[in-house]
C-alpha cells in the first residue's frame, strides 16, 4: 500500500496540471493515507479508483 501511494504521489507531481489541481489531488491521496490507518481495505479500494481515474484521463474526484 505504501509503495502504491508513493507511486500515485509521483504521478500527481508529474502531471501537466495547475498547482491548484495538483494540490486537490494530493489532498485526496492524503485522505487515502489517513483512511489506511483505520481501514486498509477501504483505502486500497479508494487508491485503486484514484489510479484508475488517472489512467483513464479522468480527474479523480471522490
Amino acid at each position: 500500500m505504501a509503495e502504491r501511494l508513493k507511486q500515485a504521489h509521483a504521478r500527481v507531481y508529474s502531471l501537466h496540471a495547475s498547482d491548484d489541481a495538483k494540490t486537490a489531488l494530493t489532498r485526496q491521496l492524503l485522505i487515502v493515507t489517513e483512511t489506511a490507518k483505520r481501514d486498509l481495505p477501504e483505502a486500497a479500494r479508494r487508491l485503486s479508483r484514484f489510479v484508475q481515474d488517472l489512467d483513464e484521463g479522468r480527474p479523480p474526484v471522490h
